[in-house]
């Protein structure tokens, strides 16, 4: 049967209103994803939400009320979702029940649930009760919202980006390590955006010796801070710094040091030791350990020695730039990375977004088998 194009078209402007719906719970879900829903009959809403903060309810149930709350009937409406439809018990009911409770004549979804629990299950089990299921409406815009959950459900590991500010010829700090400030304060403004929706902002040792950084998100309203971690092989970190504000922090070193592990947790820092052969903390073990305790997205803001290493152990998804229109000369570059004999040896990134922010442009590059990897998991699985 081939789609009907109007039909289609009228699909997605209601997803893309589902879409903003989801957006506007940004920062505060994780580690559910962000998720929209809009319920419709003849042309016009009956309901609709957003997936509220961990233990509330999800996008549909919170549509579904909204309807009830306008004395709205969802029996043969359609409903639109930016996610498909949990089908198990979490820390809330299955959705996929209530909808079916509800008896829409059709459920047009976004993208598939990679959740092992899930995964096609929701569909499944809306065909199975007669609803109509259409499926990948959007399917990108969607991804875009929810990458690092996808990340996370479908690999183990969140989704990493890596913030550098730089010069147009590259260089982050000067030869006597100043970087404060490449970029203007409007660019600064937008890498809080960036900070808040992630569920945790990664630092490195040298950095907060360096420059004391907060590490919060002052210029972003949200109920849900991103958790602060910091790497430190050495366990160098001053008890006095500014970033341990009460609020917990969590401390990977390579090696135990009981004393100042308590002086640590005095001020809320828990210590994790993760060391590699090395002796240096191992970043593919942090990984691991971070998709295990529901970390979706990771913000990492380090120096270039850091941002180097993560780099090469194969931890970053994608690059968040921002570039001032100077020249710097001589100084420190973006990332320290060994020699390449080859252009074929480059680790290479596609170029997703360029914009100007203030007075400085911001370029997003994403690492393109890393997005077909998301994007596969994404796709609804459609079982019979």
């Amino acid at each position: 049967m081939i789609p009907d194009p109007t039909e289609q078209a009228g699909d997605a402007s209601w997803m893309r209103r589902a879409l903003a719906l989801a957006e506007g719970v940004m920062y505060r879900t994780s580690p559910n994803p962000r998720v929209g829903c809009v319920i419709v009959r003849d042309g016009r809403v009956i309901g609709e939400g957003a997936t509220q903060p961990v233990g509330g309810p999800h996008a549909e149930v919170c549509a579904l009320r909204d309807a009830q709350a306008r004395g709205e009937s969802v029996q043969g409406a359609t409903v639109y979702v930016t996610l498909e439809p949990c089908s198990h018990h979490g820390r809330t009911p299955p959705c996929v029940d209530a909808l079916i409770a509800a008896a829409p004549a059709r459920v047009v979804v976004a993208m598939g649930d990679p959740n092992p629990r899930v995964n096609g299950e929701g569909l499944a089990r809306l065909r199975a009760a007669g609803i109509a299921v259409a499926a990948g409406v959007c399917r990108d815009e969607a991804l875009a919202l929810n990458i690092g959950f996808v990340a996370r459900m479908s690999r183990g590991t969140p989704w990493l980006w890596a913030k550098m500010a730089a010069s147009l010829d590259g260089r982050s700090a000067l030869p006597n390590g100043r970087s404060q400030w490449i970029t203007g304060e409007a660019a600064r403004a937008d890498g809080h955006h960036w900070r808040a929706r992630s569920c945790a902002v990664l630092t490195g040792i040298d950095t907060v010796l360096a420059d004391n950084p907060r590490l919060d998100v002052r210029h972003v309203t949200t109920t849900r801070p991103p958790r602060k971690i910091v790497l430190d092989s050495t366990l160098r970190m001053p008890p006095d710094a500014r970033m341990l504000d009460g609020t917990e922090t969590w401390i990977f070193t390579a090696r135990e040091d009981a004393g100042r592990a308590a002086e640590l947790a005095a001020r809320n820092a828990r210590i994790i030791c993760l060391p590699d052969a090395a002796g240096r903390v191992d970043l593919a073990a942090v990984m691991r350990w971070l998709g295990q305790h529901e970390i979706n997205e990771v913000h990492a803001e380090a120096g270039a020695t850091l941002t180097g290493a993560l780099l090469q152990a194969g931890c970053v998804d994608e690059l968040l730039v921002y570039m001032a229109p100077m020249l710097l000369g001589e100084g420190a570059g973006m990332a320290r990375l060994p020699v390449l004999e080859a252009l074929e040896q480059a680790r290479r990134f596609e170029f997703i977004d360029v914009c100007r922010i203030g007075a400085d442009i911001r370029v997003r590059a994403q690492d393109p088998a890393r997005l077909a990897q998301a994007s596969a998991a994404a796709t609804p699985a459609l079982r019979a």
